[in-house]
C-alpha cells in the first residue's frame, strides 16, 4: 500500500499481508529517510494476518529511523494473532501502540 500523507506531519500506511508487507516497509524506510522533515508515520496491521522475523527487524529499523530524525511511529489495529508475537518477543515495551486507527491518528496529533 502506499504512502497516504493523512496531514503535513503525519504519513498512514494500511499494510497488506506478506510479500506485500516486507514490500511496505521497505518503501516507508526509503521514503522517511528522504522525507524533510521526517513525518510521522502510523502504519495500520488490520490487515495483516502474520509476521516473520524479517518483518520484526525491519520495524526496528523504521522505528530507529523515527527516532534518530525526531518523528514518532504509531502500531494500529494489532489483530490478537500479531499482538502474540509483540508480547512473547518483547517488542511491546518498545513500539507504541494504538487500539485502532482513530486512536493512533488522534494520539500522534495530540503529541505534536
Amino acid at each position: 500500500m502506499p504512502i497516504q500523507p493523512w496531514s503535513d506531519s503525519i504519513w498512514l500506511i494500511t499494510l497488506d499481508e506478506e510479500p506485500a508487507l516486507s514490500e511496505d516497509l521497505i518503501n516507508a524506510q526509503d521514503q522517511s529517510q528522504r522525507a524533510e522533515p521526517m513525518p510521522n508515520i502510523v502504519l495500520d496491521f488490520s490487515c495483516v494476518k502474520q509476521v516473520n522475523s524479517s518483518n520484526l527487524a525491519q520495524l526496528l529499523r523504521l522505528r530507529k529511523t523515527a527516532i534518530d530524525r525526531g518523528s514518532r511511529l504509531k502500531l494500529a489495529a494489532i489483530p490478537n494473532s500479531i499482538w502474540v508475537v509483540f508480547l512473547t518477543t518483547g517488542l511491546t515495551n518498545i513500539f507504541d501502540f494504538a487500539e485502532d486507527l482513530p486512536t493512533a491518528l488522534a494520539a500522534i496529533q495530540m503529541e505534536q
